[in-house]
C-alpha cells in the first residue's frame, strides 16, 4: 500500500487555506452575515404569496424548500462550508474549461476533406490541477469580493456557476446536454441567455443542446404553475416585468449597466437610456460570442462573453453575482496574460465601491472621478467585451505569422532539397 507523498508544496497549500479560512472565520465573526433563512417553521404551497422583493421564479421556492427542514445554526455552517466546496470545484472546472477550450485558430492547412468543428472536448489528455494548486487557489479565491461575499452572506452563485459551466463543456453529444442550464435558468433568469447563445452557436449540435435547455427552462415553468398557480401566473404576467422589485438599482450594490447608468446620470430612474443601451449590448454580446466561436475558434470567450453580457444587462447584477470572475481569471491564466489577470483580480478584490459615499443616496450625487471607483464590475465587462471585439478583428498576431512563416520556410526548403536530389 502506497502513500501520497508529503512535500514542502503541499504543507504550503495546506497551510494557506487554513490561514484562509481562519481570516474568513475572524472576518465573518467582526462583520456578521446571516444566509438567508425562509420566515417562519413551515412553508405551505397553499398559502404562498410571492415576497414584494423576490425576483426568482416560484420554481426556485418550491427548489429551496428543503432548507427549512434545518435549525439555522446547522443551515449556516451547511451553507459556508458547502460555498467552499463549491469554490474548489469550481476552481477545478474554471482550468478544465480554460485548458480544453482554449483553442485559438490554427494556421489553415490544405485538407482533402474539411472536417466539421465540433464543440467537443480534444482525446488529448489535458494536464488537470492537481489538489496542490486546487487548494492554493481557494485559499486566494476566497478573498476576491463576489466570492467572499456569496460565502458570507449564504447566496447560490457558485452552485450555479458550476452546473452552468460543467453543463456548456460537456461533449455535444453528452446525452442530456442543456438540461441542467435551464433548470438553472428557472430559478434565475440571467442564465437563460447562454441559451440564446447555443442556439444562434451555427452547429447542429449546440442547437440541440439549446433546444433542450428551452424545453427544461419551460418545464420548470409549468412545474411552478403546477404547485403554485397563483404565483406563477402572477410572477409570469406582471412581476418579471418589474425591474425594480429585486432592490434599489442604483446602489453601488449593483454592477450592472442599470446601476452605471443611474449612478451617473443622478437618477432613481435611467429610463430609456438605459434601455436602449441594454438591447445594443444583448445583440451586440451574441453576435460577438458567436464571432469568436466561428471565427477564431475561441469557445471559452464565446461562453465568457455571454456570462458577462448576461451580468450588465441584467436589471440587478449584485456584486456576488460576479463569481464568474473565476473563470475569466482561469481563462486569461491559461492564455499566459498573467498581467491581464492579475489587473482583473485587482478589480474584483479592490472593493472600491464601498469606498465611495453609498449611505441615504450618497450614490447618486457622485462627482464624475468617483463614478469608476462605484461601477468597477460594470466597466470591466465593457472594456472586455471590447477586447474581445479588437481580437475577433484584429489581424493575425506576430507569433502566428512567425509560425507560419517558419512553415513555409521548411517547406520551401524541402522542396529546393527535392529538386536538387532530382537533379
Amino acid at each position: 500500500m502506497t502513500y501520497p507523498t508529503v512535500t514542502v508544496r503541499s504543507l504550503l497549500a495546506v497551510g494557506a487555506l487554513a490561514l484562509s479560512l481562519t481570516a474568513l472565520a475572524v472576518f465573518a465573526a467582526l462583520c456578521p452575515a446571516a444566509p438567508f433563512v425562509p420566515t417562519g417553521p413551515t412553508v405551505s404551497f397553499t398559502e404562498y404569496v410571492q415576497p414584494a422583493s423576490a425576483a426568482s421564479p416560484p420554481f426556485a421556492a418550491i427548489l429551496f424548500v428543503p432548507v427549512t427542514w434545518l435549525p439555522v445554526a446547522t443551515l449556516k455552517a451547511v451553507v459556508v462550508v458547502g460555498n467552499v466546496l463549491l469554490l474548489a470545484l469550481l476552481v477545478r472546472l474554471s482550468w478544465r474549461f480554460a485548458v480544453h477550450r482554449h483553442a485559438p485558430t490554427p494556421v489553415p492547412t490544405p485538407a482533402p476533406v474539411p472536417t466539421p468543428v465540433r464543440f467537443s472536448l480534444p482525446s488529448v489528455p489535458v494536464p488537470v490541477l492537481s489538489w496542490v494548486p486546487v487548494l492554493l487557489c481557494v485559499a486566494v479565491a476566497l478573498w476576491l469580493e463576489p466570492v467572499l461575499r456569496t460565502v458570507l452572506f449564504g447566496e447560490i452563485g457558485l452552485a450555479l456557476t458550476c452546473v452552468v459551466l460543467w453543463d456548456l463543456t460537456r461533449p455535444d453529444h453528452a446525452l442530456g446536454k442543456g438540461f441542467a442550464l435551464g433548470v438553472v435558468a428557472g430559478v434565475e433568469l440571467a442564465p437563460a441567455l447562454f441559451i440564446a447563445y447555443l442556439l444562434l452557436a451555427g452547429r447542429p449540435d449546440a442547437v440541440r443542446a439549446g433546444l433542450t435547455a428551452l424545453g427544461s427552462l419551460i418545464g420548470t415553468m409549468l412545474l411552478g404553475a403546477l404547485v403554485l398557480p397563483g404565483a406563477s401566473l402572477d410572477f409570469w404576467t406582471l412581476r418579471v416585468f418589474e425591474t425594480g422589485r429585486a432592490g434599489e438599482g442604483w446602489t453601488t450594490d449593483n454592477q450592472s449597466l442599470q446601476g452605471l447608468f443611474a449612478r451617473a446620470l443622478h437618477t432613481t430612474e435611467p429610463g430609456v437610456g438605459w434601455a436602449v443601451a441594454c438591447v445594443v449590448i444583448t445583440f451586440a454580446g451574441l453576435w460577438l460570442a458567436r464571432r469568436a466561436v466561428v471565427r477564431k475558434g475561441l469557445e471559452t470567450w464565446g461562453i465568457l462573453v455571454t456570462a458577462l453580457t448576461a451580468l450588465l444587462v441584467s436589471p440587478v447584477s449584485w456584486s456576488h453575482h460576479w463569481v464568474w470572475c473565476v473563470p475569466l481569471l482561469a481563462v486569461l491564466l491559461a492564455e499566459g496574460r498573467w498581467r491581464t489577470a492579475a489587473a482583473v483580480a485587482l478589480v474584483f478584490a479592490a472593493r472600491t465601491f464601498r469606498l465611495v459615499p453609498h449611505e441615504g443616496g450618497a450614490e447618486l450625487r457622485l462627482p464624475w472621478w468617483q463614478q469608476p471607483l462605484a461601477s468597477p464590475y460594470a466597466l470591466l465587462g465593457l472594456a472586455l467585451l471590447a477586447y474581445v471585439a479588437y481580437r475577433c478583428h484584429a489581424p493575425r498576431t506576430r507569433t502566428a505569422t512567425r509560425r507560419r512563416a517558419t512553415a513555409v520556410a521548411g517547406q520551401l526548403s524541402a522542396s529546393n532539397s527535392s529538386a536538387s536530389t532530382i537533379r
